[in-house]
This record gives C-alpha cells, sequence and structure tokens, in this order.
C-alpha cells in the first residue's frame, strides 16, 4: 500500500537514490582485502609440489640438461595458472555469497516499501525498523513504538537502550535526549518499532569510522576439513619416507646422488595429496554457490557437508509450507458465523466494527502479511462507512509479548472526547483482557475450534475507551469488551505435498511447527499429506513435559501447535538426543537460539529477521518448503561428487608412484620422470576438481537413506574401490614394463608404452568414477561437457608427447613403431577397462563385506 495514503514520508525517488550512490557510494566497509594475482601466484608458488619442482630444476642444470629445466619451467607456468585460475574461481563464489547473505533494509522509495541490501541504503532514506533488524545506516528516528537496541558493538555494553523519536521540526534538546534519537549502523533493534531518516552511511558512520569489521563467509573448519587433515598428514609422512628410501637406494646402487635425489622428488611430487585440500574447498565453495541457484544461501559452507546427512527436517508452518498470502474468509461476531468469501455488501454492523478494531489494532502501513489481510478487507467492505478512521491520531502502542500474544494501539479521535484502544491477538489472550467467566469461555472457545477446524488461523479482537491521563503501562489495565474473531485462511504452497513424499522417500521425517490452534495444524498437514497428524504436542502440553516424557513422544510426533518460538530449541535438543541430525527453520529473534542449536539452521529470507539470519547456516530466499528439499538433493549430490573426487585422486597415485617406486628399487631403467609427473597432474588437478564437481546427480539420490554424520568420507567401502582400480592399473602397467625391459626392448620404448598405459587408465578412473551404481558405458549418456574436454586435451596431447620428435626427445621416447602397437593397445585397453570391472558385483560385496 502507497506510503503517502498513511500519512508517511514518500521516500527517496529512484533518480534520487542514483545520484546519492554516484556521490557517496555504497553502503559498505571495507571487507577482507580480496587477493591479487600477485597473492595468489606467491601462494601458489610456496606449495610443495611446486619446491619440488624448483629443485628438480635445479638438479637437472646441475646435470647439464637444459633442455629438460625448460621443459618443466614450461610445466610449472602451465600449472600455476590452472591453479590460480582455479583459487580466482573459488574467491568469486565465495565474495557473491558474502554479498547474497549481506544484511537488508526495508526502505520506503517513490512512496512504497522496499526490501533491498543494506549495501543499496544511501543518505536521506526512510528506513523501517522491527524486532530483530540490523540497522543498516546511522540515522535519526522520525517515528519510535518502544525501540530499544543492543549497542554492544560499538559500546561494549550489553544491556539494550531505549530509544525515541526526534520530530523534523523539533527545538533545542538535551545531549542525552538527542543521543536517544539516533540508531547506528550494525547495531540490533532488540524491541518494538521504528522509522529513521538515514544521516550517514559505508566509512562515515560509527561503526566505520572506529574502523569495526563486519563479519562474513569464512570457510570454517567442519568434519570435512578434520578429516582432510588427518588423511593429508597420514599420506605425507609415508609419502616423504618413501621419497627418502628410494632416492638413498639408488645412490647407492648405482652411486649416482644427484639422479637418486631427482628419483627421490619424482616420487614425492607422485605422492603428495596436495589436491585434496584443494578439491574439498572448490566443492564447497562452487556447492555453496549451485545451492545458491535453487533459492537457498549458504552463510557457513559446513552445512553442505552436513545437508545429506539430515534426517528430521522441523518447518514452520507460515510462510514455508503455506503461501503466507493471507486473506479474511470467515468472522464470528454477533453471536453469528459469516462467511466473506468476496461479500462486500449485506455484511451486520457486528461484522463492520470487527473489521474497524482489527485495522486500528494494527500498524497504518502494515507489513504482516495477516494485517495486510485486514486492512485490504476494511478497503473493500468499509468504503463509505463511518468505519475507517484515516484521520485519528495514534498515541500509544502496545507490543505483543511473551507473556500476553496480544497487541493494542490508543487512537485519540479528532471529534470525541475519549480515547479509543483497540486490541488484537490470539484467542486466549484476547478472552483474558476481556475478563471472560467459564461460561463465556466455553462459547467462544467452541467457536474458535470451529475455525481452526477449517484449517483458518484466528485472531481475537477487542476495545476499550479511556477518559483520563496517564496512560496505563499494561493492557490489562483497560477494561476491554470483545468483538469478534477472524477466521484467516493461508493456502498452502503448491507442490508441498510432492516435496514431502520425496522426504519419506529419502528417510527423512519432516516435524511441522505452528503457532496455530491443534485443529488448524491437524487440518493442513492432512492437506499435505503428513502422517500421524493424530500424534500432535502442543505448546501447553510441551511445557508439562518432562524430557523423558518428550523423549517417549517425539519419535511419533509429526506437529508442534501452539509452540512459542522459545520452545522450538528445547525440541531441537531432543531430537538431538536421538541421534537425529536437525534442519530446523525460523525467522524470529527467539528462533535464533534453536537455529543456533541445529545441526543445519535454516532463516527465513523474505520475513526472517537479521538475528536470525546471521544465526543460521542458511537462508531459504522465498521461504519455500520445495527449495529446502532441493538442497537437500544438491547436498547430496555435493558430497557423492567430492567422495567420488577424492576416490579417484587416490586411485590415480597409486600407478603413478609405483611406477615412479619398484624400477628404482629393482635397479630397473625408471620408467617416469618429474615431466611425466607434471603431464599426468595436468590431467589429474581438472578432473578431479571440475569433472566430478559438474557431474549430474546419481539416479535414487533422493530414494536411499541419509548418511550417518559421521561417516568418513574414505570409508573403508569407498578406500578398497580405491585401492583396487589403482592396484589394478599399477599391476597391469607393470607387468607389460618389466616383459617389455626384461625382453630386450629398449629404455624409451618401455616408458612410452608404460606412460601411454596410465594416461588412458587414469581416463579409466574418470570414466569409471563417474557412476558407482552403472558402467561407464552407460554413464557415457549422462551429459559432462568438462570430461569430454578433458578427454580430448588428454588424447591430444599424449599424441603430441609421442608423435612430435622434439617433445618425444623431451619426455625420453622412442620413436613409435609397429611392433609396439599391439602392447601399447593391449595395455591401454585393458588400463581403460579395468577400473570398471571392479564395480562388478564380486568386487562390490568385497568393498561392503
Amino acid at each position: 500500500m502507497d506510503a503517502e495514503l498513511n500519512g508517511m514520508p514518500s521516500g527517496l525517488s529512484a533518480a534520487e537514490v542514483r545520484v546519492r550512490l554516484e556521490r557517496d557510494g555504497w553502503n559498505e566497509l571495507p571487507s577482507s582485502k580480496k587477493r591479487s594475482w600477485v597473492a595468489m601466484l606467491i601462494d601458489v608458488v610456496r606449495e610443495p609440489m611446486f619446491l619440488m619442482l624448483i629443485a628438480c630444476g635445479l638438479i637437472y642444470l646441475l646435470l647439464g640438461s637444459m633442455e629438460d629445466a625448460l621443459m618443466l619451467l614450461g610445466f610449472v607456468v602451465v600449472m600455476i595458472f590452472i591453479a590460480v585460475v582455479q583459487e580466482n574461481r573459488t574467491e568469486r563464489a565465495l565474495e557473491t555469497l558474502r554479498d547474497l547473505t549481506s544484511p537488508r533494509a526495508l526502505v520506503i522509495r517513490d512512496g512504497r516499501q522496499q526490501r533491498i541490501a543494506g549495501r543499496e541504503v544511501v543518505r536521506d532514506d526512510i528506513i523501517l525498523l522491527a524486532e530483530g533488524d540490523r540497522v543498516p545506516a546511522d540515522a535519526v528516528l522520525l517515528f519510535s513504538s518502544g525501540l530499544s537496541t543492543d549497542e554492544s558493538l560499538l559500546t561494549g555494553e550489553s544491556f539494550a537502550v531505549s530509544k525515541a523519536a526526534r520530530p523534523e521540526e523539533s527545538g533545542v534538546m538535551t545531549p542525552e535526549e538527542e543521543e536517544r534519537s539516533f540508531v547506528y549502523s550494525g547495531t540490533l533493534v532488540v524491541k518494538g518499532r521504528g522509522m529513521a531518516r538515514v544521516l550517514e552511511t559505508g566509512l562515515r558512520t560509527r561503526i566505520g569510522m572506529i574502523g569495526a569489521a563486519l563479519h562474513g563467509l569464512e570457510p570454517e573448519e567442519g568434519l570435512l576439513q578434520k578429516q582432510m587433515r588427518r588423511i593429508v598428514r597420514t599420506i605425507s609422512i609415508y609419502s616423504v619416507a618413501l621419497c627418502i628410501i628410494v632416492a638413498v637406494a639408488y645412490s647407492l646402487t648405482r652411486h649416482d646422488w644427484l639422479n637418486g635425489i631427482l628419483a627421490g622428488l619424482t616420487l614425492a611430487m607422485a605422492t603428495l595429496p596436495e589436491e585434496f585440500p584443494m578439491v574439498l574447498l572448490i566443492f564447497l565453495a562452487i556447492g555453496a554457490w549451485r545451492i545458491s541457484r535453487h533459492n537457498v544461501l549458504t552463510r557457513r559452507l559446513t552445512a553442505i557437508e552436513t545437508l545429506g546427512a539430515a534426517t528430521v527436517l522441523c518447518v514452520d508452518k507460515t510462510g514455508t509450507l503455506t503461501e503466507n498470502r493471507m486473506s479474511v474468509r470467515k468472522i464470528h461476531a454477533g453471536g453469528g458465523f459469516y462467511d466473506l468469501d468476496g461479500r462486500a455488501a449485506g455484511l451486520p454492523e457486528a461484522v463492520h466494527e470487527t473489521v474497524e478494531y482489527s485495522i486500528l489494532a494494527s500498524p497504518p502501513d502494515p507489513f504482516d502479511p495477516m494485517e495486510k489481510a485486514m486492512r485490504e478487507l476494511g478497503e473493500r467492505v468499509l468504503a463509505n462507512t463511518e468505519h475507517l478512521h484515516r484521520d485519528w491520531e495514534l498515541l500509544k502502542e502496545y507490543p505483543l509479548s511473551e507473556h500476553l500474544l496480544a497487541m493494542s494501539h490508543v487512537w485519540r479521535s479528532k471529534t470525541g472526547n475519549q480515547m479509543v484502544i483497540a486490541a488484537k491477538g490470539a484467542p486466549e489472550a484476547i478472552f483474558d483482557l476481556c475478563h471472560f467467566d467459564s461460561e463465556q469461555l466455553a462459547a467462544l472457545q467452541a467457536a474458535v475450534e470451529q475455525l481452526a477446524s477449517d484449517g483458518m488461523r484466528v485472531i481475537g479482537v477487542a476495545k476499550a475507551l479511556f477518559g483520563k491521563n496517564p496512560l496505563p503501562e499494561e493492557q490489562h489495565d483497560y477494561d476491554f469488551t470483545f468483538v469478534g474473531l477472524l477466521g484467516l485462511e493461508d493456502p498452502v504452497r503448491a507442490g508441498v505435498p510432492e516435496a514431502l513424499k520425496e522426504c519419506r522417500d529419502a528417510g527423512m521425517r519432516m516435524i511441522m511447527i505452528t503457532g496455530d490452534y491443534p485443529a488448524t495444524a491437524r487440518r493442513i498437514g492432512e492437506e499435505i499429506g503428513l502422517p500421524e497428524t493424530e500424534h500432535l504436542i502442543s505448546g501447553p502440553e510441551l511445557e508439562s513435559m518432562d524430557e523423558r516424557q518428550l523423549d517417549d513422544r517425539i519419535a511419533s510426533t509429526s506437529t508442534f501447535a501452539r509452540v512459542q518460538p522459545g520452545q522450538k530449541l528445547r525440541i531441537v535438543q531432543a531430537l538431538k538426543k536421538r541421534n537425529d541430525v536437525v534442519a530446523m527453520t525460523g525467522d524470529g529473534v527467539n528462533d535464533a537460539p534453536a537455529l543456533k542449536a541445529a545441526h543445519i539452521g535454516i532463516a527465513m529470507g523474505a520475513r526472517g529477521t537479521d538475528v536470525a539470519r546471521e544465526a543460521a547456516s542458511l537462508v531459504l530466499v522465498d521461504d519455500h518448503f520445495d527449495s529446502i528439499v532441493r538442497a537437500v538433493r544438491m547436498g547430496r549430490r555435493i558430497y557423492d561428487n567430492l567422495q567420488k573426487a577424492m576416490a579417484f585422486i587416490l586411485s590415480v597415485h597409486l600407478p603413478i608412484a609405483g611406477m615412479s617406486l619398484i624400477p628404482a628399487l629393482l635397479d630397473w631403467p625408471l620408467a617416469l620422470l618429474p615431466a611425466h609427473i607434471l603431464f599426468l597432474e595436468l590431467i589429474i588437478d581438472p578432473s578431479c576438481s571440475i569433472v566430478f564437481e559438474m557431474e549430474c546427480e546419481e539416479a535414487g539420490i533422493m530414494t536411499r537413506p541419509p548418511r550417518r554424520l559421521d561417516e568418513a568420507l574414505l570409508g573403508r567401502k569407498v578406500l578398497v574401490r580405491s585401492l583396487v582400480q589403482g592396484l589394478s592399473i599399477f599391476l597391469a602397467v607393470l607387468a607389460v614394463y618389466a616383459l617389455m625391459t626384461l625382453n630386450g626392448y629398449g629404455e624409451g620404448e618401455s616408458r612410452m608404452i608404460a606412460f601411454a598405459g596410465i594416461v588412458i587408465g587414469n581416463l579409466g578412473l574418470i570414466f569409471s568414477n563417474r557412476s558407482w551404481n552403472e558402467s561407464m558405458f552407460r554413464s557415457m549418456k549422462t551429459p559432462n561437457k568438462a570430461l569430454w574436454w578433458v578427454t580430448s586435451g588428454t588424447l591430444f596431447f599424449l599424441g603430441i608427447v609421442i608423435g612430435v620428435p622434439f617433445v618425444r626427445e623431451l619426455f625420453r621416447f622412442a620413436t613409435p613403431e609397429w611392433r609396439q602397437l599391439p602392447s601399447a593397445l593391449f595395455l591401454s585397453m585393458v588400463c581403460f577397462i579395468l577400473p570398471d570391472i571392479v564395480k562388478r558385483p564380486f568386487f562390490r560385496a568385497l568393498f561392503q563385506g
């Protein structure tokens, strides 16, 4: 609704906003300095792999092999380029997520309320503040209703600071009064609401001037990161030990210490797991970006690894399962029920009065869907009557509280001497304000149950008159008269029943949590197909239960009704006690403890407070339940592909390490030199970080149970599969290399055939590990552009190193001859197919047994 119609400022125009943005810049503080290409380059060059390459280059120079040294330098440049591009891609993905998850602001522009990113706020913007919001900029209050802010970010003092409005025409004020009229960027609204005009943005705010830093999205160490650190440490220890053994053995048997060190460095390059941390970060960062395309923003990267393990989704009904598009369908007034259903005429005076006082008990420019529905009904049925009061003056507001779920507004009319008080809220709160006896309560409770059984949210309305000053401090001090009940309908979102079925098929329970009456909750639960709706726990029941009673009932309960936000924390704790992995949605300040306690806290993006967003690990942009289910599906896909990439890295290094180790120990010609390792790394890096990251989900990904939260990324099944795949390629290559070496083939011929076998084996590992349930030939039907780019590039460059004389000599290969063709074809075919063979039923039983 237009702000101007309610006596509110119209705010800035779009043109005025553009002028201020050009003049003052964005409303943001400098975040942690973005790394430059030079900084990324320095970080990459400091990696152990590149230090070893430099060492190998120096040894080649000492040996007088300038061509080998220059070739290594060329490979180093290419690998550095790939590494920097991957680093930059990850940085950009994280930067995008920081922008997406930044605080928002509700402003009035062009006469309308608009929700914008906090960085888009400009000087002279009119901002609306409510409980749970972060103040987006330094501003002066034009209107305040019980507004208090937490300024501990600035002052270090944790108590709330009460605020009061300063009208534009105010005269001289004391320093204390002036300070109370300001709100500051970064502080938190803990109570009440208000309207303010922005004075300063960005670095000119108080928080900007003292140099405080904003909290952003940073990669956090979760279970996967801890596992990865242990894996890398273990493999690195063995790698260094083998490197020393090979260097010493080669030097003692051949009396050539420089080449011995070169052989040791070659083995170290073949075995150091430098890809593991890079792949994990890339998968989590790019995965967060992919999830954001499904309207779910990731505030904490660790949430992505948890999504696939979720066993229970605790979901708010309003706005998540329903459309949050309220309409008043029925009214109970004057002892009767009245079905509105588009009616505007022929309604009795009691209905008019109920609508009138529901509007008076709402903000003049409502944002809440229920209050919007009441005003829209009033504009329709009260037009051209004396029941609309646009010229009345609002004197005082009594906000909702935990102890009384009702709010009241005190108005002064232009003609009357008495003040008019309008109250609305939960029916039991309104009944309490009206001081009903048991007989009156029973009659009205029956009316409430009748409305609730039709799936409607029920709101009570009351009125009072007051003729003296000062106004009371509490709503109970007024003598309220009951006016009527409103039944508001909020239709179920399209797609929710289907998404709920998908949850059940995926082994996840859904628990609906609502503040509505049990009858309303049951009706909605039946409509969406929620099982066991008869097993319902109400808020008062939950309050009276001890821990043992709750533990006994929560396993079979799918609905919690009449729940207070503070009770969500207890529900989360009870579920976690049963070893469930809990995802919890929330939008209010009081939801923050539950969101933080849940394994996956999901804040509402459209209607959630900044406090809820900051406590949550995910933010649901469209507040749609279906988006949560899609995020779970994507989380499972990301984890699956990450597991495949890690298994591939482990498998692919076994034949490389083996062919670097065995010939050195058996006094055979070295099969692999540093240049060969680098060529293979150029295949491995884009394969594990791009090909597998882009892989589509496996069939049936949402028909299997959630994985255990503590499941190892490289568990027994994955580890055995990787070892069998890698060892099978290694043994095939070693057998052919040994036969050729022992039967008079030249060093260059044997090396060329072995190298080709390892390269083709790498491709076989890529194709095989795309799916662990289907053969590689069946999975080829699933598109993956990166796969074919990597495959084509690998075969093209393999052809160059074998077919181009200059390059062939650098790689120490012999000239290809027809007699080598059978061995090459046989080994290539075996190495390509072997990884897929180990997925047959016999080997699956081995992995799982």
